[in-house]
């Protein structure tokens, strides 16, 4: 079966609901977990299924999203496995940027084209879930499928943001509709007794697909429509065997700033939803760093990445990522603090305190709440974030933004001593 699986990992647009994090990056180079990229939780689900030959598409902010795949996805020169970006092109035939899901993987076509393949995996890089994609496939060739939608139970208040779908009691889709506001009551479909009994009656796309190489062509070729969401998918339910691959384990879709935190944060939780510890690892890039040193630090539910530097007072239901420096004093409350892409130098610390500067990292005597520090962010001593008792504005303010009550610091922001926001 492996051999006959080619996956693509779609990076999506410009990634606006979760700017500023996407300001200068795309969303599957989102840091997560302190330690990992967004593209990293696709790409593992499909190595752990024994789907070696990746495609990820992307045209937006792709620089580090390029580095950080060429740094870690490495396989055997003996081995036809590999991990590619596929970035949009210019082409004698077309000269546009991808117009949506559908159009990117037709646009990418004719590099799957010289690929032996019988199925094609197509998968969004903004979701956090575990699945063995196995499990998926087997199911798509025994129901005959010619398409498969991994689906999954949701509440009435969900129904809105998804696409809903109905089956029949082999598991055939017989009708879709996008995203619908209201009116979708008679949309309730059979699910477990367990999703029953949380009020999950409704049965969502995931935005996981599995198409015959024969019905991709069909689809993608036969028209111009740019989204499988809101075009190919309601089409092809008329013209071709589509069958739901219904999935009940944890699966969030971080696309905006608050389920992005939200995600995040619930990974410090006692048995967390999301399971970093498992015994399949998620794959990233391996880095050199030291063991982090902490000193004088009460620590509660939080999760501290390595090479980091912490004299904080109290660190309580945080991620810490990867190189984070935080002073003495500095209280740390429900954030996610991404870290920092590399170490200032001993001179460069001196020179940033000779000119009355912040230095990288979090400095003294801070108090900081529900807030994510991007990479790289010199914040000074004596700054408080988020921690008025009046709720702030969402907006831009420059060097952070408000977004649902959570305060973004941009990366490479300076914040400077005894700033309050």
């Amino acid at each position: 079966m492996n051999s006959k699986v080619i996956s693509i990992v779609l990076g999506g647009g410009q990634g606006t609901r979760l700017f500023p994090l996407t300001a200068t990056r795309s969303k599957p180079a989102v840091p997560i977990a302190g330690k990992y990229r967004l593209v990293d939780i696709p790409i593992s689900n499909c190595l752990h299924s024994g789907f070696e030959r990746i495609f990820v598409l992307t045209q937006f902010n792709s620089a580090s999203l390029n580095k950080h795949i060429k740094n870690t996805y490495h396989f055997s020169s003996f081995s036809d496995s590999f991990v590619d970006i596929l970035a949009a092109e210019q082409t004698p035939s077309n000269v546009g940027w991808f117009q949506g899901t559908a159009d990117a993987v037709r646009q990418s076509l004719h590099h799957l084209s010289v690929h032996e393949f019988e199925y094609v995996l197509i998968l969004s890089g903004d979701q956090l879930y575990q699945l063995d994609f196995k499990d998926m496939v087997q199911q798509h060739i025994n129901a005959g499928a010619e398409i498969s939608i991994a689906t999954i139970p949701v509440h009435a208040k969900d129904v809105p943001s998804f696409g809903i779908l109905k089956t029949d009691t082999e598991g055939v889709i017989t009708d879709f509709i996008e995203k619908p506001k209201s009116g979708f009551e008679s949309w309730a479909a059979e699910v477990s007794e367990e999703m029953a009994a949380k009020d999950r009656n409704y049965l969502a796309s995931m935005g996981i697909y599995i198409f015959n190489r024969k019905a991709l062509y069909e689809l993608l070729q036969g028209n111009d429509h740019p989204d499988f969401g809101k075009e190919i998918i309601p089409q092809s339910i008329k013209t071709h065997r589509v069958t739901s691959y219904q999935y009940e384990g944890y699966w969030e879709d971080i696309g905006t700033i608050p389920s992005f935190f939200e995600a995040n944060l619930g990974l410090t939780d006692d048995i967390p939803q999301f399971n970093l510890f498992d015994k399949k690892p998620i794959f990233t890039r391996a880095r050199m760093l030291p063991p982090s040193k902490i000193s004088g630090t009460l620590l509660e539910k939080s999760i501290i990445a390595d090479g980091c530097i912490i004299n904080a007072s109290r660190i309580t239901h945080a991620i810490i990522g990867v190189r984070t420096r935080i002073g003495l004093g500095t209280e740390i409350e429900s954030c996610y603090v991404m870290g920092s892409d590399n170490y200032q130098t001993i001179e460069q610390i001196a020179d940033a305190k000779a000119a009355n500067a912040p230095i990288m990292g979090i400095g003294d005597r801070c108090k900081i709440k529900n807030a994510i520090i991007d990479k790289n962010a010199h914040i000074g001593d004596d700054v408080s974030i988020n921690c008025g008792d009046e709720p702030l504005a969402d907006g831009d303010y420059g060097s952070y933004t408000v977004q649902g009550g959570i305060v973004v610091v941009k990366k490479r922001a300076v914040i400077l001593s005894g700033t309050i926001i």
